[in-house]
């Protein structure tokens, strides 16, 4: 398997049985982070493209690939999201930089199998 449906098999094996538990509080925060994301006063580029920044600055791979993921299906350029690692490493410092080099290995997974 790739990178990309690697990612996205474990994350939807996995959210399966979060959601088979039935966990009221769970599911809560579920919807309220895809509620989140939908458009609103800002787009929904807008709010993948904070989400990223955030995301590489709390340092998480999993929520830099989900929403490095989102971007690539909504049709962000490869020169935003590099735009988007700027202000992440500005932001977060250099701590980041290992993050960007795996969000950059990702994107390329993503490129790859459009």
């Amino acid at each position: 398997m790739s990178l990309v449906q690697d990612f996205n098999s474990y994350r939807t094996k996995m959210n399966e049985k979060i959601f088979a538990q039935n966990n009221k509080a769970l599911n809560r925060f579920f919807a309220l982070d895809k509620n989140t994301y939908e458009a609103g006063a800002l787009d929904v580029k807008t709010k993948e493209l904070m989400g990223l920044v955030a995301s590489m600055v709390l340092r998480c791979d999993d929520c830099i690939r989900y929403h490095l993921g989102t971007c690539h299906e909504i049709g962000v350029t490869t020169a935003e999201i590099f735009e988007v690692f700027s202000v992440a490493n500005l932001v977060g410092g250099s701590i980041c930089i290992p993050h960007t080099r795996r969000a950059v290995e990702y994107w390329e997974a993503l490129e790859a199998g459009a």
